[in-house]
Parts: C-alpha cells; sequence; structure tokens
C-alpha cells in the first residue's frame, strides 16, 4: 500500500512540474511579486513597529502558493483527468480510490512547501525578513490553510467535466481571491465595500491568520479565522464525498 502510495505521489509531483503554467504561477509568480514589490518598499521597519513590508508581505505570498495548488493546481489536474478517462480507470483499477485522491493532495502539499521554502529563502537572502512567530503555530496554520484551500479546491474538481471547464471554474475563484484578500496587494488598499466583501474568501483568513502568526501572535488570538478554516474543510471535503464523480 506505501509502495502504491508513494509512486503515486511521485508521478502527481513530476506531472505537475512538468506542466510550464502550474510551474510557473505556483513556484515562480510569488516569487516574482515578492522580489517586485519588495524592490520598492524594501523591508525596513514601519515607523513605530519592528517589522517591515517583506516581513509583513510574506505569508501573504505564502497566501498564493497555497491558493494556486489548491484551487488552480487540483481543479484542473482532476478535470483533466476525468476528461482523459483516467479517474475512471484509477476507479477499476485494483488501487483504492482514496489512494488516488490521498496522493494527489500530497503532491500539492510537497509543491506548495517547495514554493513556501523559495519565498522564504530568498526573503532572508535578499531582504533579511525577520521571524517573529512560533515555528509549530506557524505550521500548524500552514497545513490547515493548505488543507482548507485544498478542501475549497475538491468542489469544482468533484463536478467539472472537462479541462476547460476546469480552469474557467478555478479562476473565477482564484483571481477574486488572489486580488481581494490581501494575498497580492494589501487589503488596506481596497475601498470599504471591498474589504467587507473579502471576509467571505477562504484566503483572507489564511492570510489573517498567517500574518498574526508569523508576527508573534497566537492560536487563541485567532478564533475565527480557525474555525473558518476549520468549516470550509469540513465542507469541501463533505461536499467531494457525496458529489465527487469518477467519469
Amino acid at each position: 500500500m506505501f509502495k502504491r502510495y508513494f509512486n503515486l505521489t511521485r508521478m502527481e509531483f513530476v506531472l505537475y512540474l512538468r506542466e510550464p503554467s502550474g510551474f510557473f504561477f505556483t513556484l515562480i509568480f510569488p516569487l516574482l511579486l515578492m522580489m517586485l514589490f519588495g524592490s520598492i518598499w524594501g523591508n525596513d521597519p514601519f515607523p513605530g513597529e519592528n517589522f517591515g513590508y517583506i516581513d509583513f508581505a510574506v505569508p501573504a505570498f505564502i497566501g498564493i502558493v497555497i491558493l494556486t495548488t489548491g484551487i488552480s493546481g487540483l481543479t484542473t489536474s482532476i478535470s483533466a483527468y476525468r476528461e482523459k478517462g483516467i479517474l475512471r480507470r484509477f476507479k477499476s483499477a485494483p488501487i483504492s480510490p482514496l489512494l488516488v485522491l490521498t496522493a494527489e493532495l500530497s503532491s500539492l502539499f510537497i509543491i506548495t512547501v517547495l514554493g513556501m521554502l523559495l519565498l522564504l529563502a530568498a526573503g532572508v537572502i535578499v531582504f533579511g525578513m525577520r521571524f517573529y512567530g512560533n515555528i509549530p503555530e506557524v505550521f500548524f496554520a500552514f497545513v490547515l490553510s493548505t488543507l482548507s484551500i485544498s478542501a475549497l479546491g475538491f468542489i469544482p474538481a468533484s463536478l467539472a467535466p472537462t479541462a476547460r471547464s476546469g480552469m474557467i471554474i478555478s479562476n473565477v475563484m482564484y483571481f477574486p481571491m488572489l486580488f481581494l484578500s490581501g494575498a497580492a496587494l494589501p487589503r488596506e488598499m481596497l475601498p470599504s465595500f471591498l474589504k467587507s466583501f473579502s471576509q467571505i474568501l477562504p484566503l483572507t483568513h489564511v492570510i489573517e491568520l498567517l500574518q498574526g502568526l508569523w508576527l508573534g501572535g497566537h492560536l487563541w488570538e485567532y478564533p475565527v479565522q480557525i474555525l473558518v478554516l476549520c468549516g470550509v474543510t469540513v465542507a469541501g471535503f463533505a461536499f467531494a464525498a457525496k458529489y465527487f464523480r469518477w467519469e
């Protein structure tokens, strides 16, 4: 069982990295944004604070990586497999369907970790990034955030019949969260009605949680964000369990 899981995970990981758009938007695009905005605003501490722009923004750029793998990567991959009949063959193969989906999630989680490590390395080397949080708490929040966005991605992935339709649905979900959650641009730059709207977006809670913990907060200070992300996780996987289509 473990050997099959390992082989499937490795296969999905390699296939994802061989896809130019997936590779670029997961590993390169967030890094380019950080380098661009970091070159503009630097990382000198804000007035009256002990952190600068990069210290504040790196968790948001990590949120972009989580968003890309959990929404775009998962939806387009699963829907493409459905269109080509690969899911149907997996279902009839002598392996558990759950094993296939677990391997898919595992490969995306590894890619998400890789994207995060690239951002952290660049932040430290180029901008002297500072970290004020507790590593176990931040890692817990990272795992919860990854699970919740992946669970959200399973909703369109469960139903999209083709790769094209999966891409369209994922883009409809992806871009509002990218620009309104504080991932690509600080939410402070948004007008008040968009700030209010952004509170219904799961990625907003991901970024609020990661940024708060990164700058020295603790998990018990963010009960709303944790409850929202746990709720999204349960709802997404429950939807997939009931409505997931293999063909």
